[in-house]
């Protein structure tokens, strides 16, 4: 009965070893893997650094609440009756600004649905792809560096390449 005993635990040993090994082998993350993560995640920054842009330009160049100044200061206000009239905001002031606040409200919902977007496309990323880089990223620092590294050339890559584009534009 011991050996019986011994044996089943021997087995169910083995049993767990190979699994452990089967999934670590599952989990080895290529280059190319994180190459794709990387690039997805230069492309919805650059997306909402696009976005951003445009809201700040929304802001600034907006003729009816002539500026960021008073921007902010109907921002600050914005919840207190006391305070709007005190700063005398329109009504026309208003509905810009709520214009501006549904804008912004989009743009977190946009950069969203984009990134999941790019993670179910299988020829981008694939979920698959995205859960397995992700987990590593969590539980391994030098990947966590060496994808960090990845996005920033692309940013850099994605910077010159714009200057260059406004240069030729200029031209």
């Amino acid at each position: 009965m011991k050996k019986v005993f011994v044996l089943a635990f021997l087995l169910v040993g083995l049993i767990g070893f190979q699994s452990q090994a089967q999934d670590e082998a599952a989990e080895e993350i290529t280059d190319e893997e994180l190459a794709k993560f990387a690039a997805m995640e230069d492309s919805v920054m650059a997306f909402y650094e696009q976005k951003n842009e445009e809201l700040v330009s929304m802001i600034k160049d907006n003729e009816i609440i002539d500026g960021a100044a008073r921007y902010n200061e109907i921002k600050d206000a914005w919840d207190d009756e006391e305070k709007m009239a005190e700063i005398e905001i329109t009504d026309e002031e208003k509905g810009a600004y709520e214009e501006i606040m549904e804008f912004m409200g989009s743009l977190s919902n946009e950069v969203r649905d984009l990134k999941i977007g790019l993670i179910k496309n299988d020829e981008v990323l694939g979920v698959a792809t995205y859960n397995k880089v992700n987990k590593a990223i969590k539980e391994n620092p030098e990947i966590k560096e060496k994808v960090d590294t990845l996005i920033a050339e692309l940013k850099e890559k994605r910077s010159v390449d714009s200057e260059e584009a406004e240069a030729d534009a200029s031209e």
